[in-house]
């Protein structure tokens, strides 16, 4: 993401803290395991709660229809999508889980993907080998970090995959993957492309016509600033024109037409299933909207700035070793710390009203094994921290590691 020249937000920033009553009392930098909401989108989800308390669940959905359809295009604007291409699901695990699901994979097909791929992804590909001999190929990484897009096109040319997925940004590290040369070369050789964006929504600027993808996973939790329990996928003309859909259909997706036969939804909603949490539908769509108000780019070069901050505060720190590595690094921050395992930090950071979090070696066998530590600290800003919050953080972990008594 290319970064403008830093203009001044000060009044911008007044507001998005004065939307976000947690601010007042905590430093919250745990935005890549779930961000704090707005209030827009805690109004939101009250009130269809209050709703369904007041008509029933069904009635209170018939009497949100227009607004619930207003979210779900809300959804489609950040993307730069068409409505009739995205799908709602419960998580971006789920809707990455449901496109896999798309293609029939067996013996003799192959998955491209790369080391870095979300942990979740990783087993999913390892239970198709197991279960139905699919080979998981990764692609090697580029010697800067992430992977080499050169390294895809041989491997496409070479051994042509039935599916190329890909984790945007890793929920492990800062490391932000050339999503965008990958779709090209997928698409040079017509190779279906599977992104996993879950962490990239809400901090980088999002065209799904420019990722060239079949597939894009999703969710509300994370820097899109949403309720925790739903995702999205989008599903592009070719891939809906083609009569893909999940393995396992509902009667949202389709209509069952005949005793032997079923017809598809012309859209992506195929990939839905009949039940909503309607509240969280309407909280989503208020956070899609409030994100286009703020401007995805806007949020993005601010988080990317206070994370370019606290790298430089950290690594000045004795016995911490940032851990991130690639030619673009976004709002996510790990660190080790020399003789700790971080998930106690994470803890006597909470106590002192600092929300981290702290990715283990299961979370990311591959990244962590070749950093050499099995533990890590994430920090993860975004537009609404302040560098006065990131100066608190790295002054509690000054004090917590030169603590001997901690050890």
């Amino acid at each position: 993401m290319d970064r403008p020249v830093t203009r001044d937000l000060s009044s911008e920033l007044a507001r998005w803290r004065s939307d976000t009553p947690g601010c007042a009392g905590l430093v919250h930098l745990n935005n890549a395991g779930a961000a704090l909401m707005p209030r827009p989108v805690h109004e939101a989800i009250l009130a269809h709660l209050s709703l369904e308390q007041e008509l029933g669940g069904y009635e209170a959905a018939d009497a949100q229809s227009q607004a619930i359809e207003r979210a779900h295009a809300a959804v489609a604007r950040l993307m730069e999508a068409e409505f009739r291409n995205i799908a709602l699901v419960q998580n971006s695990t789920v809707a990455f889980a449901q496109a896999i699901s798309a293609f029939d994979l067996g013996p003799g097909d192959i998955v491209l993907t790369s080391r870095a791929d979300y942990a979740s992804n990783q087993i999913m590909y390892l239970s198709l080998s197991r279960r139905r001999g699919v080979e998981i190929v990764r692609a090697p990484d580029a010697l800067e970090g992430g992977v080499d897009p050169e390294a895809v096109r041989r491997l496409i040319s070479r051994r042509r995959p039935a599916l190329v997925a890909l984790t945007w940004i890793p929920t492990n590290s800062g490391l932000v993957q050339p999503v965008e040369a990958v779709g090209r070369i997928c698409r040079e050789a017509e190779v279906p492309y599977l992104i996993d964006a879950c962490q990239a929504v809400g901090q980088v600027p999002l065209n799904v016509d420019n990722l060239h993808c079949d597939y894009l996973s999703g969710t509300s939790r994370k820097f899109l600033r949403g309720p925790r329990g739903l995702g999205f996928l989008y599903v592009s003309d070719r891939a809906l024109q083609s009569g893909a859909h999940p393995l396992l259909v509902d009667m949202h997706g389709a209509d069952w037409t005949d005793a032997d036969s079923f017809e598809l939804r012309p859209d992506a909603g195929r990939f839905e299933t009949w039940e909503f949490a309607y509240a969280l539908v309407l909280g989503l769509g208020a956070a899609a909207e409030y994100a286009l108000k703020v401007g995805v780019d806007t949020a993005g070069h601010r988080a990317y700035e206070l994370a370019d901050y606290a790298r430089a505060c950290l690594a000045a720190l004795p016995g911490v070793r940032v851990l991130d590595r690639g030619p673009e690094l976004c709002a996510i921050v790990t660190i080790a710390i020399a003789g700790r395992d971080t998930s106690d930090i994470k803890l006597l950071l909470r106590a002192r009203g600092i929300n981290t979090s702290s990715p283990h070696r299961e979370d990311a066998v591959i990244d962590m094994d070749e950093k050499q530590t099995t533990s890590a600290l994430r920090i993860s800003p975004h537009y609404y921290n302040t560098r006065e919050e990131i100066d608190t953080a790295v002054e509690a972990i000054r004090e917590i590691v030169s603590d001997p008594s901690r050890r």
